[in-house]
C-alpha cells in the first residue's frame, strides 16, 4: 500500500514532467493523475478498505493561474523576422527529436553551425527505430525550432536554415 508521502512524491514527479496522465495499480489502491492545461486532477481510490491507512477521496490540486492586465501598458511588438527566404527542414515521419545521438554527446548542431546536404542535424525516433535527418541544403542553421525529446509531426518545421 502505498504511503500519502509516496503519493506526493508522485504527484510532485508528474506535475514536473510533461507526461499527461498517469495510472498506477497495486494491492487494490488505483491512482490515476490527468493534467490539464494548468489543472492537475488527482483521484485516489482505496479498493480495499484498510484501516490503518488514511486516504482523501478524491483529491484535486490545482496549480497557481496569474493573470496579468496588460491592458493599461503600452506594448511593444517585437516584428517576427522575415523566413520567406530560409529552408525549412521538416520531420519525414511522426516521432521524438533528439539533438544528440546520446544524452552525453553533444548536440549535431546549434544556431550558427554551418552544415551541408548530407550533414545529419538530428534523429527522430519512430517505433524504436532511429532516423537521422539530413539538412539536404548547404547553409547556416539559424533557428532551432523544437526541443530535445519533444514529439513531431509529419511535416512539422524542426530547423530553419539560411541557405548559401
Amino acid at each position: 500500500m502505498l504511503k500519502i508521502q509516496e503519493i506526493r512524491e508522485i504527484i510532485k514527479l508528474i506535475d514536473q514532467s510533461s507526461i499527461h496522465e498517469f495510472s498506477y495499480e497495486q494491492d487494490g489502491a488505483k491512482i490515476k493523475i490527468k493534467k490539464e492545461s494548468q489543472d492537475v486532477e488527482t483521484v485516489v481510490r482505496n479498493v480495499m478498505p484498510n484501516p490503518s491507512v488514511e486516504v482523501q477521496q478524491p483529491q484535486a490540486i490545482q496549480t497557481q493561474n496569474t493573470v496579468i492586465d496588460n491592458t493599461s501598458q503600452e506594448v511593444n511588438e517585437i516584428p517576427k523576422p522575415d523566413t520567406s527566404n530560409l529552408h525549412k527542414i521538416t520531420s519525414p515521419m511522426v516521432g521524438t527529436f533528439y539533438s544528440a545521438s546520446s544524452p552525453e554527446a553533444g548536440n549535431y548542431v546549434e544556431v550558427g553551425s554551418k552544415v551541408s546536404n548530407d550533414t545529419v542535424v538530428c534523429i527522430v525516433e519512430a517505433m524504436k527505430l532511429f532516423n537521422e535527418i539530413e539538412a539536404e541544403v548547404k547553409g547556416e542553421i539559424v533557428e532551432i525550432l523544437v526541443q530535445n525529446g519533444q514529439l513531431v509531426e509529419y511535416g512539422q518545421p524542426l530547423f530553419l536554415v539560411k541557405p548559401e
